[in-house]
């Protein structure tokens, strides 16, 4: 995932997005580079068009959503319900339920 935050942030600079300057851009995090990995994503994002990908990304809804449900009024966080084991009583109805079934 490093390596393409590492072609995103290069492409937001408007640098050239090639394995030396990827491989810089993770060696400054502190991260180890694997060449591999490097040379892999350079050569798919060779005849990719970034910023037409990151305009067309999913992204940019999925952002969209929780800032609709806090302008309709949900500050508060949705508590779910945690569903409860049964109890003896619902098991031995269940049980005699499937005995009913097999006679």
């Amino acid at each position: 995932m490093e390596y393409v935050y590492a072609a995103l942030m290069l492409h937001k600079l408007e640098k050239e997005v090639n394995e030396a300057n990827v491989t810089s851009v993770v060696k400054a995090t502190g991260a180890e580079v694997n060449e591999a990995q490097v040379k892999a994503l350079v050569a798919s994002l060779a005849d990719v068009n970034i910023e037409d990908a990151i305009k067309a990304a999913p992204v940019a809804v999925a952002a969209a959503a929780p800032a609709a449900d806090a302008a309709a009024g949900g500050d508060e966080p949705k508590k779910e319900k945690k569903a409860e084991p049964p109890s003896e009583k619902q098991e031995e109805a269940a049980m005699e339920g499937l005995s009913s079934l097999f006679g």
